[in-house]
């Protein structure tokens, strides 16, 4: 628990990019925060959906931005700053090294997504139960610990890839696409509800939906199970990939090759 806890934090510190709090709220606040407005409006013209439908699910996307792209940071950017070798040379466990650096980045999506949500709720005269607001805690806490898993595993791909920041940008289109979160599911072709279930917060925002429209944890502890699985399965294929890119690479020798 210390190596996953404190070493995480540690690597947070060393390789968070938005330094500086006017870029953080500009990036990882305000921007989400405009977006949904942008969505519910749209909606309200196009009269697709509700604003409660746009609200929720712009909530549990906001944290992505943090989550794949600090994911992505934590492995990627020990490459690109020439650091790797010496976390390689540790004695310790890479596997539990790197999945720790997945939590400070599920903590910042799991912040961003509960501003986006109070703010929206605000802004557009959203009433949520207060029987909801542990549940919901937790769906967004799920929803972003699994999008940090997603963000590790395109972070392995940067063991391998130059340009992993390309893969990175198009993931976060198509999860903003094909998760439900502004696109209703039911209008979506079936092979695109395919893939959008084995992606991150799609069945976390199926749950923090069914929780600010009343229903129990119970009610929507399905699709919390299922957001958990994906999540999990993220965590172990990031593990898999890491264990393999690094033994390839080290033979060769290609690991700092930028």
């Amino acid at each position: 628990m210390r190596l996953l806890v404190v070493g995480g934090v540690i690597a947070y510190r060393a390789l968070f990019n938005w330094a500086r709090p006017s870029m953080f709220v500009g990036t990882l606040l305000i921007g989400p925060l405009f977006q949904l407005l942008f969505f519910a409006y749209l909606g309200r013209q196009l009269g697709v959906a509700d604003d409660t439908f746009y609200i929720v699910g712009n909530a549990v996307l906001s944290a992505t931005l943090a989550c794949v792209f600090g994911g992505t940071i934590a492995v990627s950017n020990e490459r690109r700053w020439g650091t790797l070798g010496h976390v390689l040379l540790s004695p310790r466990p890479r596997t539990l090294i790197f999945l720790g650096r997945a939590i400070p980045y599920a903590g910042n999506g799991l912040l961003i997504a509960v501003f986006t949500l109070t703010a929206g709720s605000l802004l557009l005269g959203l009433r949520i139960p207060a029987s909801a607001l542990p549940g919901l805690v937790l769906t967004l806490a799920v929803g972003s610990l699994s999008c940090a898993c997603f963000g590790l595993t395109l972070g392995a791909l940067g063991l391998r890839f130059r340009d992993v920041w390309l893969i990175s940008n198009v993931s976060l289109a198509l999860m903003m696409l094909l998760t439900g979160v502004n696109v209703p599911a039911a209008h979506l072709p079936e092979w695109m509800r395919v893939v959008g279930g084995g992606l991150p917060i799609t069945h976390a925002a199926e749950a923090a939906r069914r929780l600010v429209a009343g229903d129990s944890l119970a009610a929507a502890g399905p699709a919390l199970v299922r957001e958990v699985t994906v999540g999990v399965a993220y965590a172990v294929v990031a593990a898999v990939l890491l264990k393999i890119f690094e033994a390839e690479s080290r033979r060769r020798a290609s690991l700092d090759t930028l």
